[in-house]
């Protein structure tokens, strides 16, 4: 019988995207094969999930989203004493902070196998050229103590190998493991939808799914929403964040008071989303998010910006339409298309349901894992050790989240 190989999976924040995605991963692997525990500084229902599900979810002290060079150190610390007690075969990290300080401490244990998944990355058009050069220059760092890469769409991979962060020979593109086979919603289901969501009668109703932070810019979701100018359309935001109290306030100085709801943390998001007429994505930078997916399996038409691997899915004028980042101007210009033309709405959400693919389903990321857990020997070549004086990579604390 194969042994189990013991993995490490370390998220920052066990929850929607990155954790959804490693959770939804670790689920698909055989168990027999596989004994898997999550490190992770913090999270939501996810946390929950895990557990219930079976698997060891240790909480880190130190693993947080913040910038700070000492809590970064100790969470070094403190992650290679669990590495080190855990004695794991592998150690899978996911997006740039558990990444940074992941890998650093995996190498130091001695970690036979470190796999590191991109969901995105920590650098984007909206930094200093500076800034950018920084986060490029840590991730070429980290690659080098890394044995194989993961990629959340092929934009994603693309712009590893483009900008010369991994080989191309060790990267691979992977799906959001999202159940793209669900059956759409029926009528029922989008008036139950509406009365959870508290929607007035005779609304139509723009929502988006996602943390409220800089990433997803909910300042722009608001401009878009206000420039509308239409007392019948409804803005909802499903989930939480640090920009949430700004957010509302911004809400009700565009006028939007009455208009637009908040639902926080919501673990019923599938059951939420029949209740929308349009889906509505305005991030600045992004992987593929795993809530657009959800959107399109839902049958709704999306208007998102075309970044990062959103393109991918959201085919402009196929499956939806597509704006640049930080232009809610542009943004609410596609709303209100969709919105004014039903017909065209229901044809683009039509047509991204069905352009959806197996590649994006959760059977299909679990045997990517086992063949990036459990690679082939190769026949003649071994990978070389690192060249003497190769130095860990730069200090983390200037990795974000």
């Amino acid at each position: 019988m194969t042994r189990r190989l013991r993995v490490a999976q370390v998220v920052t924040r066990f929850m929607a995207g990155a954790g959804g995605v490693a959770l939804r991963g670790a689920l698909a692997l055989d168990r027999d094969r596989y004994d898997i525990t999550f490190l992770t500084g913090g999270g939501d229902r996810l946390i929950d999930e895990a557990r219930e599900a079976g698997f060891e979810v240790v909480m880190l002290a130190h693993l947080g989203s913040d910038i700070a060079p000492a809590q970064e150190r100790r969470g070094v610390a403190e992650l290679v004493a669990r590495l080190h007690a855990g004695r794991f075969d592998v150690v899978h990290t996911h997006s740039a902070k558990a990444g940074a300080l992941g890998r650093v401490a995996a190498r130091r244990v001695g970690v036979a196998r470190i796999v590191h998944t991109y969901h995105g990355f920590p650098f984007h058009q909206f930094q200093s050229p500076l800034r950018r050069a920084v986060y490029v220059g840590i991730e070429r760092a980290l690659a080098r103590v890394t044995n194989q890469f993961l990629a959340v769409g092929p934009a994603v991979a693309a712009e590893a190998v483009r900008r010369r962060i991994v080989p191309p020979e060790s990267v691979r593109t992977i799906g959001v493991a999202v159940d793209t086979a669900a059956r759409p919603p029926q009528a029922m289901a989008r008036a139950e939808a509406r009365r959870l969501l508290g929607v007035p009668p005779g609304m139509r109703v723009v929502g988006t799914v996602g943390r409220l932070d800089y990433q997803k810019a909910p300042d722009d979701f608001v401009a878009a929403l206000a420039r509308l100018d239409a007392d019948d359309v409804f803005g909802v935001w499903i989930g939480d964040g640090p920009l949430r109290a700004s957010t509302e306030k911004l809400a009700a100085r565009r006028g939007l008071a009455g208009r637009m709801c908040f639902t926080g943390q919501r673990s019923d998001v599938p059951m939420l989303l029949p209740g929308l007429d349009v889906f509505a994505m305005a991030s600045r930078y992004e992987g593929l998010p795993c809530a657009v997916v959800e959107a399109m399996v839902a049958g709704l038409p999306v208007v998102a910006t075309a970044v990062n691997s959103v393109p991918d899915i959201v085919v402009a004028g196929q499956t939806g339409l597509l704006v640049p980042p930080g232009r809610p101007e542009l943004l609410s210009r596609a709303l209100r298309h969709l919105l004014d033309n039903p017909a065209l709405a229901a044809q683009l959400g039509s047509a991204g349901r069905t352009h959806l693919g197996a590649e994006l389903a959760p059977a299909a990321l679990g045997q990517i894992l086992d063949e990036t857990y459990r690679p082939p020997p190769p026949a003649d070549v071994r990978r070389a050790p690192p060249p003497p004086g190769n130095t860990l990579p730069p200090p983390p604390e200037l990795v974000r989240p």
